[in-house]
């Protein structure tokens, strides 16, 4: 998939200056107002004067009741002092404004931070703006400082605004993506961060989602970000908008967070019943395949094998995570030049699907599971037919079941074995030598195991 190889291909590059949208900010952030009252936000990937996660909390800090807001910049950043000059005075004190006893930083512009206690409507509008926000670095309240060393977010400097900060907003580098939020897990840490779908089954990160230590937010899927002049231009997903900027698109991004959301505790619209002819077994592990989030059967309470994008719907009180199949090998070898991605496995059911001959890519998977979906439901709750029968057992879904995951529905068994070791926790038939789902023979998409809970 295009978004994929985009984000593939920038983490090998370390390409990582993909700067989000104040427009997707605040599509994701409205959900979250009740968590920041009172609270330290630190964003630690931000020149704070130039990245829209500043203007965000820096506009709203009164409305949501901000304690302080901390942002730091890195010094290899393209953007650090890209829109605003900036001055500095003997003591280290930075400022936009020219004044008698600072001056001017012209070159090799050094990484920074900026902590702010207090947000006055300084024009008298009637409202905290963008003028306001410029207007922050001549109130005494306000701090803007040199950094001593190179503003990187594992630094001695960073790691102590770190311990000080309540939750983390920010959209880290993609290609340290793991280094990121083991540090998050290490600080105990509050967070929300954007990242791309593939983290998902990233061996660090997957045994969050199992431990409930992480969980998908609300957006998923294409999100489009401002990239520095020096990135070259792409085929697709790329464009210049009329005042010089580069754009670029991603197909496959979404938030992650560990900040209780009402989403996470929806249950998923179950329909389908279970049938041994519609939801055939793996021959190499002990549970039911699941090709579609929309079609996990209302009425089995085992193993199931679904899609990585389960986990954007994941209800841990609905269905339990039992492992993943990613861990070891290569993408499936589906055959007609497609590779297929991964199955979580989780116990009670979620969506089915054929793969159409394992030729629908999952990209396509996800689209008729969302249009199925919204006919669905009109509340975004799940509803499940009715039925007398229980068939217990653990199902293989799609990982697109992430974005409708309820750990009170569901419970996430695991995943398949492809991508590493153990995840599929003891279901997998290791002497079948393959670590792809096997039905009839024929490799899968990667799975999920989930098992019912409710």
């Amino acid at each position: 998939m295009a978004g994929n190889k985009a984000l593939n291909k920038a983490a090998k590059a370390k390409q990582d200056e993909f700067y989000t949208q104040l427009s997707d900010i605040e599509n994701e952030l409205k959900h979250y107002k009740q968590h920041f009252k009172g609270k330290v936000v630190f964003c630690n990937c931000d020149d704070p004067y130039e990245s829209n996660f500043f203007k965000y909390f820096a506009m709203n800090f009164n409305s949501l009741g901000l304690k302080k807001l901390i942002t730091t910049c890195y010094a290899t950043s393209p953007v650090i002092g890209k829109e605003f000059q900036y001055f500095i005075d003997k003591t280290g004190q930075l400022s936009f404004v020219q004044e008698e006893n600072n001056i001017p930083i012209e070159q090799d512009k050094k990484p920074y931070k900026v902590e702010i206690t207090e947000v006055k409507d300084n024009n008298g509008d009637g409202r905290v703006d963008l003028s306001d926000v410029e207007y922050l670095l001549r109130d005494n309240h306000n701090s803007m400082t040199l950094l001593n060393g190179d503003g990187d977010f594992r630094s001695d400097e960073c790691v102590a605004l770190l311990k000080q900060a309540d939750i983390v907003v920010t959209n880290p580098p993609f290609s340290l993506f793991r280094d990121y939020v083991a540090q998050l897990i290490e600080y105990n840490k509050k967070f929300l961060i954007i990242g791309n779908q593939n983290a998902i089954t990233y061996k660090e990160v997957f045994p969050l989602f199992m431990e409930n230590k992480i969980w998908l937010g609300y957006k998923s899927g294409d999100m489009a970000f401002a990239v520095p002049d020096d990135y070259e231009p792409r085929k697709t997903r790329y464009w210049v908008d009329k005042n010089g900027q580069k754009w670029r698109s991603m197909g496959n991004i979404c938030w992650y967070t560990n900040l209780d959301i009402q989403k996470r505790h929806e249950n998923l619209i179950l329909y389908k019943h279970y049938t041994p002819d519609e939801y055939p077994k793996y021959d190499n592990y002990d549970a039911i395949n699941v090709n579609k989030v929309s079609e996990i059967p209302c009425d089995y309470f085992e193993n199931m094998g679904v899609p990585v994008t389960y986990m954007d719907k994941h209800n841990p009180d609905q269905f339990e995570l039992v492992g993943a199949d990613y861990q070891v090998a290569e993408p499936v070898d589906l055959g007609y030049g497609k590779r297929g991605t991964g199955r979580f496995y989780l116990k009670k059911g979620l969506d089915k699907s054929i793969d159409s001959g394992d030729a629908l890519t999952d990209r396509q998977t996800d689209r008729q599971t969302d249009r199925q979906t919204d006919r669905q439901t009109d509340s975004g709750y799940t509803a499940e037919s009715l039925s007398d029968a229980r068939c217990n057992g653990i199902m293989g879904v799609p990982i697109t079941f992430l974005d409708r995951y309820n750990p009170d529905q569901f419970e996430l068994v695991g995943a398949t074995e492809s991508e590493g070791k153990g995840f599929s926790n003891g279901i997998w038939n290791e002497s079948s030598g393959v670590a792809q789902p096997l039905i009839d023979g024929k490799r899968k998409y990667k799975r999920l195991f989930i098992k019912r809970k409710v």
